[in-house]
């Protein structure tokens, strides 16, 4: 059983870090410990960890941005160029997405599912070098990701879809027919 106390702890540490950094080192050492035990406290004290985590991200960012605006030097003119924009959307999203996957208690399928995300944040940050990178090493880099990261995605989605509860009878009925022909 998790006292409250512990429950208490987790929400104090994730919001005091600096800007979110600090929360999501302790967050994550927090989650790992917590992984191991498996009664329903603990996979409250996760699942509200995790929006937690989502939290703390989005606010390490939005502090990031609030406090160039206020550098000197800015003036009135954009202090996030769009390039680096997109870079921190296609983070956020990711982390959003990783945010909201329930663990299965399947380690395998619950890696999978965690990496489909990480993958697609890879793709779009490519994309992103692309549009506005100058290096030809670094955009050459950018294409191979786009294209190692979609075979990998095709690769795990066609995985996790073999691991699907309906697919297994599904696979097993051609085979079952095969049978009676013969």
């Amino acid at each position: 059983m998790i006292p409250a106390v512990r429950a208490f702890d987790i929400y104090g540490m994730v919001s005091c870090g600096r800007y979110g950094e600090d929360a999501y080192a302790v967050a994550a050492a927090l989650t790992n410990r917590l992984a191991y035990e498996h009664d329903p406290e603990t996979e409250l004290a996760m699942k509200i960890l995790t929006k937690l985590l989502v939290a703390a991200v989005a606010y390490g960012f939005a502090a990031s941005t609030i406090l160039q605006a206020g550098a000197p030097g800015h003036g009135a003119q954009p202090t996030v160029e769009p390039d680096w924009s997109e870079l921190i959307a296609s983070m956020d999203k990711m982390h959003m997405a990783m945010g909201a996957i329930d663990r299965s208690g399947n380690s395998d399928v619950d890696f999978v599912r965690l990496m489909l995300p990480h993958h697609q944040a890879a793709i779009d940050m490519a994309k992103t070098q692309l549009l506005y990178g100058k290096d030809a090493q670094m955009r050459r880099l950018a294409q191979e990701i786009i294209t190692d990261q979609q075979l990998e995605i095709e690769l795990m989605q066609h995985w996790l879809k073999q691991r699907e509860p309906g697919q297994a009878k599904e696979n097993q009925t051609p085979a079952a027919k095969a049978g009676k022909e013969n």
